[in-house]
């Protein structure tokens, strides 16, 4: 490359790098406030008695459902942005609870994808709504996690500095995905993991990776890593992984783990992705997503503890390092927890799925320690690096979760080789659900036509 081509490049690559500086601090700041919050709610009401563990997580979700949808106006949909869609045309927002036509009220992973390549349409005006439902939902102990609210509110948050201010328009940009990458890695204390996750997020839709783009994401999340270690924060814990005793503890760890994980999971995603598209009343999704919840709840404190149903997954996953219990038990509690984000989900709740996939993947690893004798803590960390890839469809952002939590080298490598495995297997999962979910719709059309 000539010096009249490198020049440009180099003083573009630095426009985008201030920009996502910028962004990453605002967003930081913002997510650092609500996820502190959020936690501090969790650590209160968890000290609650039964009877309030089951029955908090349906006001969560009903207060965020009367926020969203009564506060909230405007001609909303709850349906995922195609990723073949062309790029969303927003019509004027006028206020900051009016939803534009082409948004998503309870899904906040849809506005980061929709707008990726397009950050200046992302609907930040929206971002206190937002934020007023992910509160009680999160807060108050529903199975959905902040990992997609810290994504979101660092999005909107960079979105906003560079929008309403003239002379940072030309930052929006990168300020956007620097915020979303800073949102999230000073939730997880990983600097990569938060650039990764945005850069992958924006493959759904096909955006060029541009050196731009990485510079602003990789930026934004050193930001939100530094603000994590300044301010010695612990929103989210992770395990880290010991070493396989010999090769065929590694060996099964990948293989049985990866594809119990990733089969798990991608039903779960699926389930989650129907349940967001779900064409109801939102008091009749309401209505029937909190019975579900609360059944599930119960079911969930008899098999293991009231606890362990409360909450994103993190108390299930201590009663699972804490208590000897058999493999059918642990796999018990990881379909519940599963079945209790897809139902909060479909009752409306406003949360991330991310903190969840983590959980139930720790869990159904942790299946196989008991049963074969794998260290947990190696299969606990495998799978829920594994349930990101398998659920949620990240297979890049599991592997630097892999990298930045560390632990010995064996034990890297096998969980390495797990996420391979169960991203695979959920791409075989999902393609699966697909064929059978469109031929069923198929056969119930035909039978209409012939009916009618």
């Amino acid at each position: 490359m000539t010096n009249g081509r490198l020049l440009p490049l180099l003083t573009s690559v630095g426009i985008w790098a201030v920009g996502g500086l910028l962004g990453g601090l605002v967003g930081s700041l913002v997510v650092v406030l609500l996820a502190g919050s959020i936690k501090w709610i969790l650590d209160a009401v968890s000290r609650l008695g039964t009877v309030w563990l089951l029955l908090l997580p349906l006001l969560g979700v009903t207060l965020a459902v009367l926020v969203l949808h009564g506060l909230g106006k405007g001609e909303a949909v709850q349906d995922l942005v195609p990723r073949e869609a062309a790029l969303p045309r927003r019509l004027p927002s006028p206020t900051w609870y009016s939803f534009p036509y082409d948004v998503a009220r309870a899904d906040l992973t849809a506005d980061v994808v929709a707008t990726a390549g397009a950050e200046e349409n992302f609907p930040w005006n929206l971002a206190p709504l937002r934020a007023l439902a992910i509160l009680p939902t999160v807060g108050l102990g529903a199975a959905m996690g902040t990992e997609s609210p810290a994504a979101h509110m660092g999005d909107a948050a960079g979105s906003w500095l560079g929008n309403t201010n003239p002379a940072l328009r030309r930052l929006v940009r990168p300020a956007a995905i620097g915020g979303g990458a800073a949102g999230v890695a000073v939730l997880m204390g990983l600097p990569l993991v938060g650039s990764v996750f945005m850069l992958e997020l924006s493959q759904r839709r096909k955006v060029p990776l541009s050196l731009e783009r990485v510079a602003a994401a990789l930026v934004g999340g050193l930001v939100g890593w530094g603000i994590n270690l300044v301010f010695r924060l612990n929103l989210i814990r992770l395990v880290v992984p010991v070493p396989p005793r010999h090769i065929w503890d590694a060996v099964g760890a990948a293989l049985f783990i990866g594809v119990l994980v990733g089969t798990v999971t991608s039903f779960s995603g699926e389930a989650i992705y129907w349940a967001r598209g779900w064409k109801a009343r939102p008091v009749i999704r309401l209505l029937v997503g909190a019975l579900v919840m609360l059944f599930l709840a119960a079911v969930t404190a008899l098999i293991a503890t009231p606890a362990a149903a409360f909450g994103p997954g993190g108390a299930a996953i201590i009663w699972a390092e804490t208590v000897q219990t058999t493999p059918y038990h642990l796999l018990a509690v990881a379909l519940l927890h599963a079945a209790s984000t897809t139902a909060a989900v479909a009752a409306g709740g406003c949360g991330g799925v991310f903190v969840p996939f983590l959980a139930i993947g720790d869990l159904s690893g942790r299946v196989f320690a008991v049963a074969f004798g794998v260290p947990s803590d190696l299969a606990g960390a495998a799978g829920a690096a594994a349930g990101i890839a398998g659920g949620y469809r990240l297979p890049f952002t599991a592997l630097t979760i892999v990298l930045g939590v560390g632990g010995p080298k064996a034990a890297k490598l096998t969980s390495f080789a797990t996420v391979v495995v169960a991203a695979l297997l959920g791409l075989v999962t999902a393609r699966v659900v697909n064929t059978l979910s469109s031929s069923l719709l198929s056969t119930i059309r035909r039978m209409r036509s012939s009916g009618g």
